[in-house]
């Protein structure tokens, strides 16, 4: 049940007021963010790049929510990472960080008294220390090996200065460090989906390879078979549709019930299956994502209910749009 909207104009129009007028506060403090940025966020870059560790995450507090947000932002998106909170590393956690890592906290005063242990670890065994905060010049700053300076904005909460634009600019950086070092990388949809098999995200990301029919299943024919062969070889198989390949195997068009249609007429099942196929049948790869199946069969005018995928010319697989509801991508 929805709950009533308030009767009291004024009351609403308040609340909008004051809304878009926070949300405005934070926007503003994304624009200085983006305009600031500067070396030590390269320098940031390329320190997690050469890393042979993971990226470690740390802060207290609203910053210990963003960071493990950072964390897991970062390990969906190829770069192996971990969040250990500030107040726990000098109860045991700093066992979870090693010489090979990268340690990043998140402070906007860089005088968070729970994580002077964890840069002290650092500093003692050169694990390299990344700071993002507002205040370069405090405790942390200094003992930081690199410094992302947040800009001097006010919060969208100005009663209470409680964290609103900064930790929201803490998730935009987190976002566009995640963002750089992906492409960086090489990270492609396909490794993303390694980590996201489940859900329709998964689904979206699954490859033609990962659900298609191969082997016996394929529905292929001779150039020289009869159009009675064909069809014996669609009903048997189930598509819809039998592809036509040479003596080579490299395929050379598609017969479907709509060709059937267009030449009926006696003596059909005599012809050979050369002369009512569609010589320019859509294809796919196997490498390709299946939502990529799913468009060339249902966003393009005549729609079809099934693709092959080709290694070259030759067909190793094929698609039906079933396929993609029983994955739960249609």
């Amino acid at each position: 049940m929805r709950y009533p909207i308030a009767n009291d104009a004024r009351l609403q129009q308040l609340s909008l007021d004051e809304a878009r007028a926070a949300i405005r506060l934070e926007t503003d403090g994304l624009e200085a963010l983006a305009a600031g940025l500067d070396g030590a966020f390269v320098a940031l870059v390329e320190l997690i790049q050469k890393a042979p560790g993971r990226v470690v995450l740390s802060g207290v507090g609203k910053s210990a929510h963003i960071a493990r947000k950072i964390a897991a932002t970062l390990a969906s998106t190829g770069t192996p990472s971990q969040f250990v909170h500030g107040a726990d590393a000098s109860h045991g956690d700093l066992g979870m960080i090693t010489s090979a890592d990268v340690v990043l906290m998140l402070s906007k005063s860089g005088d968070t008294a729970e994580l002077a242990p964890l840069g002290d670890y650092c500093a003692r065994f050169g694990i390299p220390l990344a700071l993002v905060t507002a205040r370069p010049d405090s405790r942390l700053g200094k003992a930081a090996n690199i410094v992302v300076t947040l800009p001097d904005v006010p919060e969208a909460c100005d009663i209470t200065a409680a964290p609103t634009t900064s930790t929201t600019m803490m998730t935009a950086l987190g976002d566009a460090l995640a963002v750089v070092l992906l492409r960086r990388r090489g990270f492609k949809a396909a490794d993303f989906h390694v980590f996201h098999p489940g859900g329709a995200l998964g689904s979206a990301l699954l490859t033609v390879d990962e659900v298609m029919h191969k082997d016996a299943e394929l529905p292929l024919v001779g150039a020289g078979a009869t159009v009675g062969a064909a069809i014996i070889e669609m009903t048997s198989k189930g598509f819809g549709c039998t592809g036509v390949i040479d003596a080579d195997g490299k395929l050379l068009g598609i017969i479907t019930d709509g060709d059937l249609r267009r030449h009926m007429a006696d003596g059909l099942l005599r012809q050979t299956a050369v002369e009512v196929m569609t010589t320019s049948p859509r294809v796919i790869g196997p490498d390709a994502l299946l939502s990529e199946a799913l468009r060339l069969m249902t966003a393009l005018t005549p729609r079809i209910t099934a693709i092959f995928a080709l290694d070259g010319q030759t067909p190793v697989g094929i698609v039906h749009l079933h396929d993609c509801l029983r994955v739960g991508l249609a």
